[in-house]
């Protein structure tokens, strides 16, 4: 097709004005307050802590404190395996995404690509035309409007990350809260077991002395009755130790008959202990309180070191309400923006030709450009504006407030393990001393009985009395285990050593990618680990 000549014109004349309006800046000013936060409440001056290490490498390991390997593998798959955990890692994945839609808003909202193909008959001649053209709109950043927007977008990804942080501290605390309760469980097992076994001596001796003609059958039905009672305790000992397991696997994403195994290599060396103490037993030797040795519950640390309450505000939760507030007070000149005009920027180019049909004569083309500014200003709702101005401020005002709050509450936990740890060591020492007795106690009134000298009453009393109080220590000691693990809960300690990890499993990545184009956001390499910059 041949050339009759190529017309180029922009309409409406304004290319200066185009260059000018293009060289504004993005945002002229940023409305809104700049964040502040709010001053945390007085914090205690200082926790003795004869309780717990607090330094920050304790903190962030602790459960290696308790030097028990279970509990360390057990931890570690929950990192891994926790369904809750990588929920919260698909919630990152969700913060990512809005902020790069807050992002996207700094660019050309509105693009639109027209065209059209005509034919038209005017006296006697054909004429063909076509016509193409591209449409843009792009509202100016003029009042910092989309640049809160971001602002908020990244304190909000930043929350979510610092989210993900504190599902790890809590899942590694219900880890090691609930293997101490299972541990527990197997040990009061262990001690009724073996207290089963030392009334089974009681029935024999009373049976011996029945036969002999000593003493009456109520004697050898009382025992019987006793040992039959301890007999009955053990189902509900069986169920807390199971449910213990079961809450066990659904922390670590798993059966529970894949976690048995691994929670079965802590118990094998009781086994052998319970199966010696047993045949000591039937043979009437002394009752001893070996409990040190032969205990399966984790051993509490127990240094004597400070803690530093400046440490409480790293807690991921206490950081998760302080970002909260940070992406509210955005928010606020989200809101702001709107008492202002929007400047927006219109632009076009197109492009046209017209051809005469028959004789292939090309009447000629054209290239033609438009750009022009616009603007809205919502004059008749200020009213509207300025009340949505006023809520987000309210918010704004409201999350400072739960920040306090919260900074309160975690001084309260804080506060309460480090005294319910006294009180529980305190409580084991005079719990021991109450088992050295009863078992001295069973002791001299087993030999006592076998030679005459006292009741049946006062052996069957002493039976009694040892068996609870050995219960009693076992759940004492388990206590102690707890409350050292609540209190480095309430320190924030246990996300540090999985910050590194991808926020994601692989599975899960490679099911994502398979349905939706992720880019980069879904890269294991992107780990929740960083900090924000400040």
């Amino acid at each position: 097709m041949g050339s009759a000549g190529r017309r180029t014109r922009i309409a409406g004349g304004q290319l200066p004005a185009l260059l000018i309006l293009l060289c504004l800046p993005v945002a002229c000013t940023v409305v809104g307050p700049d964040y502040e936060p709010a001053a945390p409440p007085p914090l205690p001056t200082s926790w003795d802590a004869d309780a717990a290490a607090a330094d920050s490498r304790a903190i962030t390991a602790w459960w290696l404190l308790f030097e028990d390997p279970v509990l360390s593998e057990l931890i570690e798959r929950g990192a891994r395996q926790n369904l809750a955990l990588e929920a919260a890692g698909l919630r990152i994945v969700q913060a990512r995404a809005a902020l790069g839609i807050s992002d996207a808003l700094l660019f050309p909202q509105q693009t639109q690509v027209n065209g059209n193909l005509s034919y038209i008959y005017r006296d006697r001649d054909d004429f063909n035309s076509a016509a193409a053209s591209l449409d843009v709109g792009w509202e100016m950043d003029v009042w910092g409007k989309y640049a809160r927007g971001i602002e908020s977008a990244e304190a909000q990804l930043y929350a979510s990350i610092a989210s993900y942080r504190d599902v790890l501290v809590s899942l590694s605390a219900e880890i090691a809260r609930n293997y101490i309760n299972y541990r527990t469980a197997q040990e009061r097992i262990y001690l009724t077991q073996r207290n089963i076994a030392i009334q089974q001596r009681v029935v024999d001796m009373t049976q011996v002395q029945y036969d002999s003609g000593n003493v009456s059958e109520l004697d050898v039905q009382q025992a019987k009755t006793q040992l039959y009672g301890t007999q009955g305790a053990l189902p509900a000992l069986d169920i807390v130790k199971l449910q213990a397991r079961n809450a066990l696997a659904v922390l670590l994403g798993a059966r529970p008959e894949d976690i048995e195994p691994l929670l079965y290599s802590g118990q094998a060396r009781q086994s052998e202990d319970l199966a010696q103490s047993l045949t000591r037993i039937s043979r009437a030797d002394v009752v001893t309180a070996q409990y040190t040795a032969d205990s399966v519950i984790p051993q509490a640390p127990s240094p004597d070191t400070e803690i530093d309450p400046a440490l409480l505000l790293r807690r991921p939760d206490l950081q998760v309400a302080e970002l909260q507030a940070r992406a509210q007070s955005a928010r606020i000149g989200f809101a702001e923006a709107d008492l202002y005009p929007q400047f927006f920027l219109f632009g076009s180019i197109g492009v046209s030709q017209t051809v005469r049909a028959g004789n292939s004569f090309d009447l000629g083309d054209a290239v033609t450009a438009a750009v022009g500014p616009g603007l809205t200003w919502n004059v008749f709702q200020f009213d509207r504006i300025e009340n949505r101005v006023r809520i987000e401020d309210a918010l704004f005002q409201e999350s400072l407030v739960n920040y306090n709050q919260q900074v309160l509450e975690a001084v309260r936990e804080v506060s309460n393990a480090l005294e319910a740890y006294r009180y529980s060591v305190h409580k084991s020492d005079i719990d021991f001393l109450a088992v050295q007795s009863s078992i001295r106690a069973f002791n001299i009134s087993a030999t006592q009985y076998n030679n005459g000298l006292v009741s049946y009453q006062r052996l069957l009393s002493t039976v009694e009395k040892m068996t609870l109080r050995e219960d009693v220590y076992a759940q004492t000691r388990g206590e102690i285990a707890s409350q050292v693990v609540a209190l480095y809960k309430a320190l924030g300690g246990g996300w540090q050593p999985f910050g590194r990890e991808p926020a994601l499993p692989a599975a899960t990545i490679e099911q994502m990618k398979s349905r939706v184009d992720w880019g980069d956001y879904l890269d294991p390499a992107t780990v929740v680990g960083a900090d924000r910059d400040e």
